[in-house]
C-alpha cells in the first residue's frame, strides 16, 4: 500500500519538477556571509559570485536572499563595483528578498519550484534541510526559506517531511530522476526510510516515474555524494558525466564506477541514455584538503551556461568546448572558481532555478 494513498501529493494534482534546461523566469540565490564557509576568504569568492549574477541578469532576474538592508546595500555595492566586467549586465533585472540565512547553498536549502503541466500554475516543495545530515548548525533560517519564499510569491507550498536537497537529483524533464546512493541513502538524512520508500516520495514530490541511481560522489564532497558534481542531463537523452584520466587520482575508480553503470541505464521510454564525458580538473587543494572541483557544477541559464573553472589551462579548455558543443543557443560561459570551491562548492551549488 502506498503511504501517500489518502494524501494530496504534487504529482497528483499534475505538478512536476522541469528541467534546469527548460525556460525560466529567475535564478534564485542566497547572498554568502558565513566566513566559517570560506576560511579566511570570504572577501575573495565576491567576484566570481558577482560575474555570475550580472551574467545571469543579462537575460533574465535574478532574486537574492539576504538578511536586512545592510546586506542589501553591501550586496549591490559588490554589483556596481564588477559591473563593468560583463558587458550587458542589467542591474534592474536583480532584486532582492529580507529572508536571512546561515549559509549560501540556496540549492539545497531553497525551494524546489513545480510546474502544473495543466494549468501552468507553480508551487514549491519545501522539503527539510539538515546541512548534510546536521555538518554545519545552525540551519534553521536556511530550512524555512522555501516556504518563506512560497508566502512572498503567493505560491502553494507542499511539505514532505522528509530531508532532501536539490543538489541530490537531476532531471531530464520527460519523468526521469538522476540520483546518488551515497547522498540519498546515507543514514544522516532519513534514516526511518529505505529505498522503495524514498523512490516514492522523490516520485510524489517531484512528479516523476523513472529513478535512476549513480553510487559515489567526488572526493572532497562533504554532501555525501551530490548528483551535480559527477553527472547532469544537457537534453531530455543525454548526460555529461565526469571521467578522470588519471588512474593514481582518487577520483579515477569511482567515476568509472558510475560510468559504467551510465551505460547500462535506461531513461524513462526504455532508450539508452547518450553519454558525454567531461574531464575533471586537475586536483585543486587548500591547505592540504581535497576541493571537490569539477566542470559539472555548471548552472543552464535561459541564454548562458555559466561554468566553474580552476585555472587549468587545458581542462578549462577542454571542459568548455565539449559544453559548447552541448547547448547550441546558449553562450557557455567560465568564471574562475578557484577562490569558490573553498567552500565546497561552486555555481550549481549555490543557485536554484524558477521556472516560466
Amino acid at each position: 500500500m502506498s503511504q501517500f494513498q489518502n494524501i494530496e501529493t504534487p504529482k497528483k494534482l499534475g505538478f512536476h519538477f522541469p528541467a534546469e534546461f527548460a525556460p525560466q523566469r529567475a535564478l534564485w540565490l542566497s547572498w554568502p556571509h558565513k566566513e566559517a564557509s570560506w576560511p579566511g576568504k570570504l572577501h575573495t569568492i565576491y567576484k566570481p559570485y558577482c560575474e555570475f549574477i550580472l551574467q545571469v541578469s543579462r537575460h533574465q532576474q535574478v532574486c537574492i536572499n539576504v538578511a536586512n538592508e545592510e546586506m542589501k546595500n553591501f550586496a549591490l555595492a559588490e554589483l556596481h563595483l564588477y559591473a563593468t566586467l560583463v558587458k550587458g549586465a542589467i542591474l534592474e533585472n536583480v532584486s532582492f528578498y529580507f529572508h536571512p540565512t546561515n549559509d549560501a547553498w540556496c540549492r539545497d536549502h531553497g525551494p524546489a519550484f513545480l510546474v502544473n503541466k495543466q494549468t501552468g500554475e507553480k508551487a514549491i516543495v519545501d522539503w527539510g534541510y539538515n546541512a548534510w545530515g546536521g555538518k554545519y548548525p545552525p540551519y534553521d533560517l536556511d530550512d524555512v526559506i522555501p516556504t518563506r519564499i512560497g508566502e512572498a510569491l503567493g505560491l502553494k507550498v507542499f511539505n514532505p517531511g522528509i530531508v532532501m536537497e536539490g543538489g541530490s537529483v537531476e532531471f531530464n524533464g520527460k519523468g526521469t530522476l538522476l540520483t546518488t546512493t551515497a547522498c540519498l541513502l546515507n543514514e544522516n538524512r532519513n534514516p526511518h526510510l529505505n529505498q522503495a520508500q524514498i523512490e516514492e516520495y522523490l516520485s510524489e514530490y517531484y512528479g516523476v516515474d523513472h529513478i535512476l541511481w549513480l553510487g559515489d560522489g567526488i572526493v572532497g564532497d562533504d554532501t555525501d555524494g551530490h548528483i551535480d558534481d559527477i553527472t547532469r542531463f544537457v537534453n531530455e537523452d543525454t548526460v555529461v558525466t565526469v571521467v578522470e584520466e588519471n588512474k593514481n587520482d582518487e577520483n579515477y575508480h569511482l567515476l568509472q564506477e558510475n560510468l559504467e553503470l551510465l551505460k547500462k541505464m535506461r531513461l524513462q521510454d526504455g532508450k539508452q541514455v547518450n553519454i558525454i564525458e567531461l574531464p575533471m580538473p586537475k586536483a585543486v587543494s587548500w591547505e592540504d584538503q581535497r576541493l571537490p572541483a569539477s566542470y559539472a557544477n555548471f548552472y543552464i541559464a535561459n541564454e548562458s551556461v555559466i561554468v566553474p573553472t580552476f585555472r587549468d589551462d587545458a581542462n578549462d579548455k577542454k571542459a568548455l568546448d565539449i559544453l559548447t558543443g552541448c547547448f547550441a543557443g546558449r553562450e557557455v560561459i567560465g568564471i574562475d572558481s578557484t577562490d569558490l570551491i573553498w567552500g565546497l562548492g561552486s555555481f550549481h551549488c549555490l543557485s536554484q532555478q524558477e521556472p516560466l
